[in-house]
């Protein structure tokens, strides 16, 4: 069988599922590209703590994490089953690599998680398993995490880091142009995911313009998380589009 890919996927304001976008559009079409997986890890970056944190129940419903939006999106629901035999063997794999993961029951679906997957997979008939971001941990330790959790994908299961390849929101609201500093980011971006050592992903702050862009750095941090997951090859933008500052790029990791 041939691993399942790492996806990193910006996921936009939860509302992107209810208008037409080139964004929702690539989503839809997304999950009839892949291989159907036997289960679904996801890091999302609306899902925070200090440690390496894994949801393991079996039922998680979903949260609405977000206010001022559509009365619609409030009674959305994405009923996937929950995958705790996956929490446990990706949280080995973590305490494996000392990365000190704890495990949770009864968090929902927030919407990092369910919004994406409502459109890639809509059947919701995939069982779930959560990840949480460290935001006060480096590139450097979500890249090894990634590689931690890599091997799961040799046993069909599609790891997604869901976040933003930029991220200022401020300025979003500000402008719905598109600044040079925001391309300078986003080429930057580009430049490291498709390279044949996508590590430099992980030194984001070193990256042009990169506080600009990311003022807090938790819808950053899945991306080197899904380059680690990846196996270290060369990544492959999948789907690019901005929207004003924010940059609604997706990759794909797979090992070389």
């Amino acid at each position: 069988m041939t691993p399942q890919p790492s996806l990193f996927l910006s996921h936009g304001a939860p509302n992107l599922i209810l208008y037409p976008s080139a964004t929702r559009d690539f989503w839809q079409a997304l999950g009839k590209t892949l291989a159907r997986p036997d289960a679904i890890l996801i890091m999302s970056a609306h899902f925070e703590t200090e440690r390496p944190t894994f949801e393991a129940g079996e039922a998680p419903g979903v949260i609405h994490d977000f206010g001022g939006f559509e009365p619609e999106l409030y009674q959305m629901t994405y009923a996937a089953p929950g995958a705790p035999a996956l929490a446990e063997r990706a949280g080995r794999l973590a305490q494996e690599a000392g990365l000190e993961p704890v495990f949770t029951r009864g968090r929902g679906f927030d919407h990092g998680t369910w919004a994406p997957l409502k459109m890639i997979f809509p059947d919701a008939d995939i069982p779930v398993a959560t990840l949480s971001v460290q935001p006060r941990l480096s590139g450097a330790h979500h890249l090894a995490l990634g590689r931690a959790v890599a091997p799961l994908r040799a046993q069909n299961v599609l790891i997604i880091g869901s976040g933003a390849a930029t991220h200022n929101l401020r300025a979003f609201f500000a402008s719905r142009d598109t600044p040079d500093w925001a391309n300078a980011f986003n080429d930057w971006i580009f430049a490291q995911a498709t390279s044949r050592d996508p590590e430099g992903l992980a030194e984001w702050e070193n990256a042009p313009e990169a506080r600009r862009n990311h003022p807090t750095p938790e819808h950053y941090l899945p991306m080197p998380f899904a380059a680690g997951a990846g196996g270290g090859g060369r990544g492959e933008r999948i789907h690019q589009a901005t929207v004003g500052p924010l940059s609604l790029d997706a990759y794909r990791f797979d090992t070389a």
